[in-house]
């Protein structure tokens, strides 16, 4: 199918492209275009205009300050997953960007349209969430920044305010004494994750754990950062018996999703099995 008539801007600069979307409340922006073009071809999404920032200088790339990354919106699932940068310091984001759809998808597919999108059974939400990330919005208003666990809000729906766009992804960088992972159950004609585990364990000299991450995709409307099990896993001699009990004992999602493919039931058998799994190649990979 052919998507309905659109005016299309081709901005040069950030605030060009705030001032495009306040002009145009019911403008969409266009990164990647793997999520918004499909839908806008089934008329799913009829927006009026389109914002193409795809040719704004300085909103694509990796960098290294103060402990966190800083990446771009426009960086391609390609390039972090390639990244010397991103696997060095931060091995879960670049084995997330790695699995995302098939090649082309990777390409082309932008970290910053897939947060945006907030698709729930995508890859980067939970990972995201799981590395304690911030995203910086800019907007008619100036500068803001809101953090992964507050900017999921419901399905496909996220805390982006009217003209606002993001412009950057800060993310936490993996130490000495931590391991990390991330492992999806996907669906087989498209590759979304039916339930996605994103798990990072921090080992103190003892060998137990000084710190723990865990939130899952695919299993509710937005990700699920699951605090109560990492919690209860600090201080612990890691063996498997421990993290299994914690997950069962912890482990609570709100809402399940449920559909034809898989049921509400299945989700959540899903996330605890992977959630286990998860936790415990992080640990493994934690101690070298």
């Amino acid at each position: 199918m052919y998507p309905a008539k659109f005016d299309y801007h081709r901005p040069s600069s950030v605030q060009e492209a705030v001032s495009l979307l306040q002009a145009n409340p019911d403008a969409k922006v266009l990164a990647g275009g793997h999520s918004l073009l499909p839908a806008m071809k089934l008329r799913l999404a009829q927006p009026a205009a389109l914002v193409d920032i795809g040719r704004i200088p300085g909103l694509s790339g990796v960098s290294l300050a103060d402990g966190r990354l800083r990446i771009g919106p426009l960086t391609t699932h390609a390039e972090l997953a390639s990244s010397e940068l991103v696997r060095q310091h931060c091995p879960l984001l670049a084995e997330a960007a790695g699995v995302i759809g098939d090649r082309q998808v990777r390409h082309r597919g932008t970290i910053g349209g897939n947060l945006v999108h907030a698709d729930p059974a995508s890859d980067l939400p939970a990972v995201v969430v799981a590395l304690d990330g911030v995203l910086h919005l800019t907007g008619p208003g100036g500068e803001r920044q809101v953090s992964a666990a507050d900017f999921f809000v419901d399905l496909l729906t996220t805390d982006i305010q009217p003209g606002e766009l993001l412009t950057a992804i800060e993310v936490s960088t993996l130490g000495a004494g931590s391991g990390s992972c991330y492992l999806k159950f996907e669906h087989p004609a498209s590759g979304y994750a039916v339930c996605g585990a994103a798990a990072i364990v921090q080992l103190d000299g003892s060998g137990r754990c000084s710190g723990a991450r865990l939130a899952l995709n695919g299993v509710s409307v937005k990700p699920v950062d699951a605090g109560a099990v990492t919690g209860a896993l600090v201080g612990q001699a890691l063996d498997d018996a421990t993290i299994d009990q914690a997950v069962d004992a912890h482990l609570s999602i709100q809402d399940p999703m449920g559909d034809i493919y898989a049921s509400e039931e299945y989700r959540q058998a899903l996330a605890r099995s992977y959630a286990k799994q998860a936790l415990k190649l992080a640990r493994d990979r934690a101690r070298g």
